[in-house]
């Protein structure tokens, strides 16, 4: 078992590790508000991940492969979720005076758990997972709870590693030029990110 949990993390690890919109919306915000500020977002894209493994062993995976439409107007909707993060992130900073950061919002815990919900990534993610680490073993509701939090837990690893980035930029983040620039370029690679599902 310790092997297969192993394999498990490592799995769990690369998938919530690389960059995508969870990732970035975590290095900006910590960016600006701090990481402390930003752990509402990492355990809501964490514990949204977790709830997709979980219905994914219980066979959502099935039903998304048999209805593949239902995929699509997923990433639709994360399209226009993600979208306007990406403006928000990018266009937020141009209301900013020299002293006060007050006027933006941190992301909710409810904000997070929305970004990975509508995250077709994270959903093919899991549905690769279960296929080999709770499919192939017995008995696969033991297998698919173990899987199911050690997901959870590298998650929070995986995008907390983003998110204490953030908090390491925010130092060279004070002048207003340079947190300007910041969200402007976080902006883009959300947005580009939304591109890439399409392509």
């Amino acid at each position: 078992m310790l092997s297969i949990i192993a394999s498990m993390s490592l799995f769990a690890f690369i998938g919530a590790a690389s960059p995508g919109p969870v990732n970035i919306i975590a290095v900006s915000s910590s960016a600006a508000f701090g990481f402390k500020q930003t752990v509402s977002h990492v355990l809501g894209a964490s514990l949204s991940y977790a709830l997709i493994v979980y219905c994914v062993g219980l066979g959502l995976g099935e039903v998304l492969l048999m209805y593949p439409q239902i995929t699509q107007i997923l990433q639709y909707l994360s399209a226009a979720f993600l979208l306007f993060i990406a403006y928000k992130i990018a266009f937020t900073g141009a209301q900013l005076d020299k002293d006060d950061h007050r006027q933006l919002q941190r992301p909710s815990l409810l904000q997070g758990a929305l970004a990975q919900g509508l995250n077709p990534k994270a959903w093919l993610v899991s549905m690769s997972g279960v296929s080999i680490f709770v499919s192939a073993n017995n008995p696969a509701e033991l297998y698919l709870l173990v899987f199911t939090s050690v997901s959870f837990v590298i998650c929070v690893i995986g995008v907390g590693i983003w998110a204490i980035i953030g908090q390491v930029l925010s130092r060279l983040l004070k002048d207003v030029r340079n947190l300007l620039l910041f969200n402007r370029v976080m902006g883009a690679l959300l947005a580009l990110s939304v591109v890439s599902m399409f392509l």
